[in-house]
């Protein structure tokens, strides 16, 4: 069923030789029991088959589905960050902002994530990179490699939504066709006024009206208002040729957040992605040297979606009351980061150039 609620808790995945929770061991297909290390596989025929759904229908449904189970979530007071807990679990450390939260019993409709990209990025490359992001920093306050080292990075699955969607686009606007004049103009040559010619472009607008057909496919949105969006959706490309089907395991040992932006917000932003192509097209088919769009009116067909979960690493430390994110894609690696200054340590190297340039000047007066 798309529409779907969660149980109270997290499966469980109980180690076959000691019996302990297993968890999910990236860039592998198994679940490692860290207290004996035993490897259990991921049975491929517990893979989910990967579908696409309907919008529209998708949107009646959720209208007119009621709540089943009460829902075990963790929702942060400070950022307002909705994600789970491990099992048994009932108070931890929000991934998104540092504060500390405890679980409470919500009644909430939701979509099941289709599929999802496993974490590929093992933790202590990502701790690695973390590190090495850090000590790059210019200007960085003396206490933040010890602030931020000391929370670590959190294994997050960030939800997220891709669209497919036919357009069928009206318009009226403007062709302008770009043509020459041989006009008559006056300078003056040493002292004297002179007569002459030159060829000017000048520009024949037209109104023009037609009507225009778009395909678009797997429009991502980022379904997440936890993150700071400019630095999140620099964690792209994601590697969405590697998808597969949601499986409970692949969230062992790691949180998930709930959507934030719900399916219709997140076409709502999946049709400003399609703006700009639609517009393209329109100028292509209007032709000439300039073009003019007036008015479009745009119907969206076929419409079908996909809710999905995307792996990234992420460490939320506090600085002077101040939260600040690091992000690493867990399946490519690429480093996304918001980063405090030290005005005093700019102070202190004004304080240096002028002395420095002081002192240059002095000895050059010396000198003289």
């Amino acid at each position: 069923m798309p529409v779907s609620t969660e149980s109270t808790s997290q499966h469980q995945f109980p180690c076959r030789k000691c019996g302990a929770n297993l968890t999910f061991a990236p860039g592998t297909s198994s679940l490692v029991c860290p207290y004996c290390g035993e490897d259990n596989a991921i049975a491929p025929d517990v893979k989910a088959v990967i579908q696409k759904l309907d919008f529209r229908q998708q949107l009646a449904a959720l209208a007119n589905a009621e709540p089943e189970h009460e829902v075990l979530t963790v929702k942060c007071t400070c950022c307002a960050a909705e994600s789970t807990l491990p099992p048994n679990v009932t108070a931890g450390v929000c991934p998104f902002c540092g504060t500390a939260i405890v679980a409470t019993g919500v009644s909430k409709r939701a979509i099941k994530p289709a599929s999802l990209l496993p974490f590929k990025v093992k933790r202590e490359e990502a701790m690695q990179a973390f590190r090495t992001w850090l000590s790059s920093l210019w200007f960085a306050p003396s206490g933040l490699f010890r602030a931020a080292e000391s929370n670590g990075v959190k294994g997050v699955y960030i939800p997220a939504w891709t669209y497919d969607s036919n357009t069928l686009t009206d318009y009226s606007g403007e062709r302008g066709d770009d043509y020459q004049e041989t006009e008559t103009y006056t300078s003056y040559e040493n002292g004297q006024s002179v007569t002459k010619t030159r060829t000017v472009t000048k520009t024949r607008w037209y109104p023009v009206s037609g009507r225009v057909f778009d395909q678009f496919h797997d429009i991502l949105i980022l379904a997440s208002e936890s993150l700071p969006r400019k630095y999140a959706d620099r964690l792209a490309p994601w590697d969405m040729e590697n998808m597969t089907g949601y499986t409970d395991e692949y969230l062992s040992g790691f949180v998930a957040e709930s959507y934030q932006i719900d399916l219709a917000g997140g076409f709502d932003r999946a049709r400003e992605v399609m703006d700009p192509t639609i517009r393209q097209t329109i100028c292509r088919d209007i032709g000439g040297d300039h073009q003019r769009i007036g008015s479009t009116n745009t119907a969206y067909n076929d419409i079908k979606f996909e809710h999905l979960l995307l792996p990234v690493w992420i460490s939320a430390y506090r600085y002077l009351e101040k939260t600040f994110h690091f992000l690493v894609n867990a399946r490519t690696g690429e480093v996304q980061g918001e980063r405090p200054w030290s005005v005093w340590k700019f102070v202190l190297l004004i304080v240096i150039i002028v002395a420095v340039i002081g002192i240059i000047g002095l000895l050059a007066n010396m000198k003289h």
